[in-house]
């Protein structure tokens, strides 16, 4: 139920709401460099707070013999983020395995937020005096970003630790095209090396933004429109709606994660291979 609308707010104040970060510090109106949004950092940093205590926990608890049904279903997740390396990653690195894991669990944990009903944790944020509440980390862009930049910073260091400053800076001038076109492959491998970062952070931030958009405006079905007799028509089709895009939004939180951490291992891969054979 969407409850801005039902009091009496219009369908456009009510998306820009649940859209608005709870914001400190200079430029928040304006999305400043220094504008912190804090429920994006919260909800980040709790979540990477209960992977870590579930992992230890688990790490206690671990069986040999006759292993309960959720260490199965962490080992299960383990072979197949494992499975993905082996395919896609050349030779043996020992960061990349627990990089692609964390990757996944925590992306797609993250976009897991965006499956909570969208007015139940910001009202329960309005009883507390918190005003505004975005719960999706990956909406905003800041997050998938931060985490696509991390990544590309990987990048570098490995194309400098594996071809050497000399090796890489030669990749700018000799590929795509050879010695004879120097000015367009400069242009082209930058190109190519900027598009990997916001290939990342952009994909995942479109793709989630748009599906916590189209749960508000299936929100306001029931806020907007289902009044007096017309709610045994409105509100039906809302929860229809409503479960039918949710089941469909766990097959893009999952293929979201999935692709970050496959591109992630790719772009990795690229990185550990000699300049000959890029």
């Amino acid at each position: 139920m969407s409850e801005a609308a039902a009091g009496g707010g219009g369908s456009v104040e009510y998306i820009q709401h649940h859209l608005t970060n709870l914001c400190v510090g200079e430029g928040c109106e304006t999305n400043g460099f220094w504008s912190w949004h804090l429920d994006t950092l919260a909800f980040s940093v709790l979540i990477g707070a209960i992977i870590v205590f579930v992992s230890w926990r688990l790490g206690k608890k671990l069986t040999t013999g006759a292993p309960g049904g959720f260490q199965n279903f962490v080992e299960s997740i383990l072979d197949f983020v494992g499975q993905q390396v082996k395919d896609t990653f050349p030779g043996h690195n020992p960061l990349i395995a627990p990089l692609a894991l964390t990757i996944f669990v925590w992306v797609w944990l993250m976009n897991f937020m965006d499956l909570i009903p969208v007015d139940l944790l910001p009202s329960l944020g309005s009883l507390l005096g918190i005003h505004y509440l975005k719960v999706v980390p990956t909406t905003d862009l800041n997050t998938t970003m931060a985490m696509s930049l991390t990544v590309f910073l990987l990048i570098i260091f490995y194309n400098i630790k594996v071809k050497g400053p000399v090796g890489y800076f030669k990749q700018f001038l000799f590929h795509p095209f050879g010695k004879f076109a120097l000015p367009i492959n400069v242009v082209m491998t930058l190109i190519e090396e900027l598009a990997k970062p916001l290939s990342l952070g952009l994909r995942l931030f479109g793709n989630m933004f748009a599906g916590e958009l189209v749960f508000l405006l299936i929100a306001l079905i029931g806020g907007t429109m289902a009044v007096g007799a017309a709610a045994l028509f409105w509100l039906p089709l809302q929860v229809v709606l409503d479960l039918g895009w949710l089941i469909f939004h766990i097959l893009v939180i999952t293929l979201q994660a999935f692709i970050f951490m496959v591109l992630t291992i790719v772009y990795l891969g690229m990185a550990h291979t000699s300049a000959d054979e890029h």
